[in-house]
């Protein structure tokens, strides 16, 4: 797992196409936009007229591929991929996707990003039944579902299946003759459906990969839906009429690329939403707007428009830093920051900052940045988080699964001002959040998973529901 500034990790992402006679190229730039949604490991699996043909590794799309040969093998017109980040199973090459199943009378590839919530439940009453399982990923439990149904279609097992499995997840299964794309009922996790010139259908965790590879956007997957596209073109169908919207709030706040649209909403515009209701929020006086590169700064420019302070560059990302592996010690991790993150002395001298972030997860990074402002001569710094406090676990997706590791969950929001050394901490409400994110939809949370903040979840947490609520009398102090 590589040390990021942030310690908050989507788990992947997944992207298809069919009718391309450049599949796994395509693909692979397709991969490049989505790698920030994954970066331990990632594979290519291609259909070349019913032959599939895989190959995967561990690292950056762009290692995996190093060599020219391991993409020039790929052949065929169709494909899928995946970027990994592991929230479950370990950071092995067999939990690299995608996975490639063969059996006496079929084939089939499959990719999946989310995290299903029944996983243990599931894998022991299919071990008990005989099933081996080859990865510790819950991908593979989907596979096992389809090859133990009774149902005389195939596409009948697949629905079998889906309605089995619980949690997030959005799936890409490769068929001999079809691709398959389907989508939890509650849509936790974006999945988009595209079109090429040449009339080639791609699937993608976020649109920003169809301007990469010239697709045109067709609509997104719905919750509940299962999406079959073979040469004859594009089929929509339900698995499940028990649906209700409730996309992953942290999409719009910190994962997705801000030329990303999510479900109508682009998500550079929702973030500056956020961040001219945070500036509506903010109660205290300051000098100049400083935002947190890079995800923090759609947020800094909607709070500078609303409080009519200048937006400085006071803090400079190194973009060409090395990946650098996660530290044994405080003091090596602490390091990290400063090797990513340099404050501009020349801007913040003197001035009372307004320090622009989009979450605060163990407060190790927002300690160190302020503490970076104040060695660079800032006067005061007020920290301004353009989302509520991370109180509770994520289960459908990203890598919190426990309270131990959240700061406001175990601390006031002044206990936690003090633990960064801010002057100020202000957080956007959940009530702002929902209203600058502003989907368009009847659904409770305007269609938002916000469970983070709140502990209210849209579904039953089944394997995890001991263990939650077990840590919810933990308490842990990170002064």
């Amino acid at each position: 797992m590589t040390y990021e500034v942030k310690s908050l990790n989507e788990e992947c992402g997944v992207f298809g196409i069919w009718g391309h006679p450049q599949a796994a190229q395509v693909t692979y730039f397709g991969l490049h936009s989505l790698q920030h949604r994954g970066q331990e490991g990632a594979g290519i699996l291609t259909n070349d007229a019913g032959k599939l043909i895989r190959h995967r590794d561990t690292g950056l799309i762009s290692e995996v591929f190093k060599n020219p040969a391991n993409l020039e093998k790929l052949t065929g017109q169709a494909a899928i991929g995946h970027v990994r980040y592991a929230t479950a199973g370990e950071a092995s090459i067999d939990n690299i996707q995608p996975f490639h199943f063969k059996f006496y009378d079929m084939e089939f590839g499959l990719a999946h990003n989310g995290n299903l919530t029944n996983t243990k439940t599931l894998k022991k009453e299919l071990e008990h039944n005989g099933a081996i399982f080859s990865s510790s990923s819950d991908t593979e439990i989907l596979a096992h579902l389809i090859r133990c149904s009774h149902n005389p279609s195939f596409m009948g097992k697949v629905k079998e299946a889906l309605n089995t499995v619980k949690g997030g997840f959005a799936y890409l299964l490769m068929m001999e003759d079809k691709l398959i794309a389907a989508l939890d009922p509650n849509g936790f996790r974006p999945l988009s459906i595209g079109k090429m010139a040449n009339g080639a259908i791609v699937v993608s965790s976020e649109t920003c990969a169809f301007e990469v590879v010239g697709a045109e956007w067709i609509r997104d997957v719905k919750p509940g839906e299962v999406v079959i596209i073979d040469n004859s073109g594009i089929q929509y169908d339900t698995y499940t009429t028990d649906t209700q919207l409730a996309i992953c709030s942290m999409e719009y706040i910190y994962f997705a690329r801000p030329d990303s649209n999510i479900h109508g909403v682009n998500v550079h515009t929702a973030r500056k939403r956020m961040g001219a209701q945070l500036a509506r929020e903010f109660k205290h006086e300051a000098d100049i707007v400083v935002g947190v590169p890079n995800s923090s700064l759609s947020a800094a420019m909607g709070f500078t428009e609303e409080s009519g302070l200048p937006n400085e560059m006071g803090l400079i990302k190194n973009q060409y830093t090395q990946r650098t592996f996660i530290q044994p010690t405080q003091e090596l991790r602490e390091q990290g920051v400063r090797m990513k993150l340099s404050a501009v002395s020349g801007v913040v001298k003197g001035k009372r900052v307004v320090m622009i972030d989009d979450s605060i997860v163990r407060g190790t990074t927002s300690r160190r940045i302020v503490q970076l402002l104040k060695e660079a001569g800032a006067t005061e710094v007020h920290v301004a988080i353009a989302s509520p406090p991370l109180k509770y676990p994520c289960f459908y997706g990203i890598d919190i699964q426990t309270r131990r590791e959240l700061i406001a969950a175990n601390h006031s929001v002044e206990e936690t001002r003090q633990i960064i050394g801010a002057d100020s901490l202000t957080y956007l409400s959940i009530d702002g959040l929902i209203d600058s994110i502003g989907l368009e939809t009847n659904a409770p949370n305007g269609g938002l998973c916000v469970a983070y903040f709140d502990g209210e979840y849209p579904t039953p947490i089944y394997d995890y529901e001991k263990d939650y609520r077990r840590s919810l009398d933990e308490k842990v102090s990170f002064y």
